[in-house]
């Protein structure tokens, strides 16, 4: 037990002190922030486009657009910024070729200005949409719902409604109020959709976590391998001690991590909404939630290292650990398609069946918690999930004794002949 803590504080140790695994480690939070909110940040950067309005439909559809499109629809920002057209209505039949230099570019607008696009309206409410660009079609459905807008208030003023009459059928909408019997209260509240929300953020969590440290594990032993520093491991302590204390260690750097992530975060949140901290905590300790995340933690934190570091026993490289692990990591895949659908649907039977196979279980299950599934099922999945793990922690060690002093390139079949001579 002494030399498998040693190997355990070795491995830790290594970690922790370089400079990269620090650097990595925080900038991975600020990049998935930067990833959700750089989408908002273009929204509110891109400079508003100028929309030029040729109207031939003679309904004055071009008149009844533009206060729609001129006023603000997010925080300030008009859709468009309605400029004179520079085709006029005798040139309407080649409206393409005469808009083309203003669209690329290559024709100015009097006082200066660009066009990025342009809405020609013809007869029956035709659009022709115009545009400098192929793939953002925002103004083009924005024109279109003004235009509807307008098309359903002539109607309503043809059939005798006045303008005050128009506007109060539009303010017309129910009040509804959700009820559930799972509600604490009764009546649903955000507190109440909470624990779907905590248990997906808890999902991704754990799968980060813990491919953070079975890839740890992984790099560990294919460079100690091709350093031959495994071999001198071997003289002094048993695979056993080596497997397991590298595990460990790596253990120990994954909760660092993860304590290093949950403080950033919890930080971050209590700053910018207490109210919303406070109910996340009664969540995870009400629901028991952190008790799911700390049991699939255990379970598919040892299930996956085991398997990693079996992987890199038998590999010089870390192409040829590719190469065995690259099937693993595209199935590995699905567990992140699923775990956001367990917000809606924690009892969809397709989820329900996921949460049964034994790779699965950790991710699927934990973001299904937040519904609380059956007693049943979180027994079930949870010894079968163990089960496994136990399973593959024997295969791992027996793959990791014949591996580890192993050389030359193994493929499966040799991998597999290997595992199963006997020891």
């Amino acid at each position: 037990m002494r030399r498998l803590l040693k190997i355990a504080r070795r491995e830790y140790v290594a970690y922790i002190r370089t400079i990269g695994f620090w650097l990595s480690m925080l900038l991975m939070p600020l990049g998935l922030a930067v990833a959700a909110g750089t989408p908002m940040l273009i929204d509110r950067t891109a400079p508003v486009p100028t929309l030029a309005i040729l109207d031939l439909s003679g309904q004055g559809y071009g008149q009844a657009i533009k206060p729609q499109l001129s006023k603000s629809v997010q925080e300030g920002r008009p859709a468009a910024i309605i400029v004179a057209s520079p085709v006029s209505i005798a040139e309407a039949t080649a409206a393409g070729p005469a808009l083309r230099p203003y669209l690329l570019g290559e024709r100015a607008l009097a006082g200066g200005r660009t066009l990025d696009a342009a809405v020609v309206i013809g007869e029956g409410a035709a659009i022709d949409f115009w545009s400098a660009t192929l793939a953002d079609r925002t103004l083009e459905q924005q024109v279109a719902g003004a235009l509807t807008q307008a098309m359903r208030g002539q109607r309503l003023e043809a059939a005798g409604l006045s303008e005050a009459e128009i506007r109060g059928l539009d303010a017309l909408k129910p009040t509804v109020t959700a009820y559930s019997p799972k509600a604490a209260a009764g009546e649903v509240s955000l507190r109440d959709r909470l624990p779907g929300i905590v248990g997906f953020v808890l999902g991704m969590l754990l799968w980060s976590v813990i491919f953070t440290g079975a890839g740890i594990l992984l790099n560990s032993v294919i460079e100690e391998k091709s350093s031959r520093i495994l071999e001198v491991l071997l003289s002094s302590a048993s695979a056993p001690e080596i497997m397991f204390g590298k595990i460990l260690g790596a253990a120990g750097v994954t909760a660092t991590v993860l304590a290093v992530w949950v403080g950033l975060g919890g930080t971050t949140l209590a700053m910018m909404n207490p109210q919303i901290t406070g109910d996340v905590v009664a969540v995870l300790l009400g629901k028991g939630l952190i008790f799911y995340f700390a049991f699939y933690l255990v379970g598919g934190y040892l299930m996956y290292a085991s398997l990693f570091i079996a992987v890199g026993a038998f590999c010089e490289t870390t192409r040829e650990a590719q190469t065995l692990l690259g099937p693993i990591m595209i199935l590995l895949m699905v567990p992140l398609v699923f775990m956001s659908q367990a917000i809606r649907r924690p009892d969809s039977p397709l989820l329900e069946l996921l949460s049964w196979i034994p790779p699965f279980t950790p991710f699927i299950m934990m973001a299904r918690a937040g519904g609380e599934p059956p007693l049943w099922q979180v027994l079930g999945t949870g010894v079968l999930m163990m089960g496994t793990t136990a399973v593959v922690i024997w295969i791992a060690g027996r793959a990791f004794r014949a591996g580890a002093l192993s050389t030359g390139r193994v493929d499966i079949k040799g991998l597999i002949a290997r595992v199963r001579r006997p020891q």
